[in-house]
């Protein structure tokens, strides 16, 4: 391993020796670009979805499971990436992955029933799962520390712009052609972009670290840990599990045009990306454990107005939620990071973020098909909103200590 930690010296001597962030903001929009369209190509089957259902004629619970699916795919590999990249490198596994993600997009094209549908969701899961430890790390080790916070802030943005662009993507193209070419489009992107990876990407020449059982053990043992664990199930509940099923939602059972649903959905997104830099300023102003409560009870309370609104009333309660749920991350990030020393912090962030997408990005959208069969989505929008208030009780179980002492978890 000496020579891959020469590599990684090597990474981070060129950061230093080009201090400024301009320098390396080429290989920063490539890594955010291949990040983009991860996150697009898990979440762009919610704004087809009512024309998908209809296609293949399956249930709303079906319909929910292949984000249950993808959702699964994603953990396992999110989990496991680290096997990847001790083996292959950050910059072979990031290749990788955008390759496969192409190729499962393509697949799904081609599919021409359910189970073929659902193969290729595990497999796009499993593909996009494999980027975001090695994208970080590329980052991290290409930019100089200096500008770390900028950086990674850039690299974020992509998750707000996938919620907003989706929708429109898949309307400007169903316009002209059926879904599947979606998918199509998506899937070229993706591999044109390994190939400019491959090409003109820098840094990432280096190994990951395999994970450790006996660290997983340790903080699986603490109950702290599985607070965490509920707070970001019910804060992805909040933002990407509602996000799934909305357009199939408002045109089933408020009559929206499909088009007129996912533009809505996509301009209800646009200031949320403004919202999360205020939700992390007012978090430093009076602390992660008064904002995680205030917004689990008002994102709790608007998730269950979009499940009781009227049609008159449905545009504003889908444009008021996502303004709230969104400021959930970074509060949660800090409150996280204040229950975690710094030796555990990464360990705990790979083992919360699958589970909690497992279940708030891939059982919920099951679960709000499943009450949408067996009776209407709304009431299933109304649990998930009740299930979203219980975050003010688990929230006032975490013991946040000062940044300055050691946390344990």
């Amino acid at each position: 391993m000496e020579a891959s930690t020469d590599l990684q010296e090597t990474d981070v001597h060129r950061a230093e020796k080009s201090d400024g962030l301009i320098s390396h903001l080429s290989p920063l929009l490539i890594l955010s670009s291949i990040f983009f369209i991860n996150f697009i190509a898990r979440i762009i089957l919610a704004p087809l979805m009512p024309k998908i259902e209809k296609e293949l004629c399956i249930a709303h619970t079906e319909a929910g499971s292949l984000f249950l699916l993808i959702s699964i795919g994603y953990f396992i590999t999110l989990l496991g990436s680290g096997f990847f990249s001790s083996r292959l490198t950050h910059r072979k596994t990031i290749i990788l992955s955008s390759a496969v993600l192409g190729v499962a997009l393509l697949g799904t094209s081609f599919s021409s029933g359910l189970w073929g549908l659902r193969i290729e969701m595990l497999i796009l899961g499993m593909a996009a799962g494999l980027y975001l430890p090695s994208g970080i790390a590329t980052l991290t080790a290409t930019i100089s520390w200096r500008h770390w916070g900028k950086a990674i802030a850039i690299h974020e943005l992509a998750p707000n712009l996938s919620f907003v662009a989706a929708p429109l993507i898949s309307e400007a193209i169903l316009i002209w052609y059926p879904w599947r070419a979606v998918f199509i489009a998506l899937g070229i992107t993706a591999l044109i972009f390994a190939l400019i990876f491959a090409r003109f990407g820098r840094g990432g020449e280096f190994h990951g670290q395999a994970p450790s059982y006996s660290s997983f053990r340790d903080i699986l043992s603490k109950p702290v840990f599985w607070i965490l664990v509920v707070l970001f199930s019910l804060g992805i509940s909040s933002t990407l599990g509602l996000y799934t099923m909305l357009p199939l939602y408002l045109v089933t059972e408020h009559g929206m045009e499909r088009n007129w649903a996912n533009t809505l959905i996509a301009l209800s997104r646009v200031v949320g990306v403004g919202m999360a830099l205020i939700g992390g300023w007012v978090t430093d102003r009076i602390g992660p454990k008064r904002i995680l409560m205030i917004v689990f009870l008002l994102t709790g309370l608007m998730t269950i107005f979009i499940g009781l609104a009227s049609t008159s009333w449905i545009a504003v309660s889908v444009f008021i939620q996502p303004l709230l749920a969104v400021c959930f991350f970074p509060a949660g990030l800090a409150a996280l990071s204040l229950v975690s020393s710094e030796k555990e912090r990464n360990i705990v962030v790979s083992l919360t973020v699958p589970i909690a997408i497992l279940i708030g990005g891939g059982a919920v959208p099951t679960l709000i098909g499943f009450i949408g069969d067996i009776s209407t989505f709304a009431w299933g929008i109304v649990l998930i909103g009740g299930l979203i208030l219980t975050g003010t009780i688990f929230t006032g179980y975490l013991q946040l200590s000062n940044p300055t002492k050691a946390p344990e978890i």
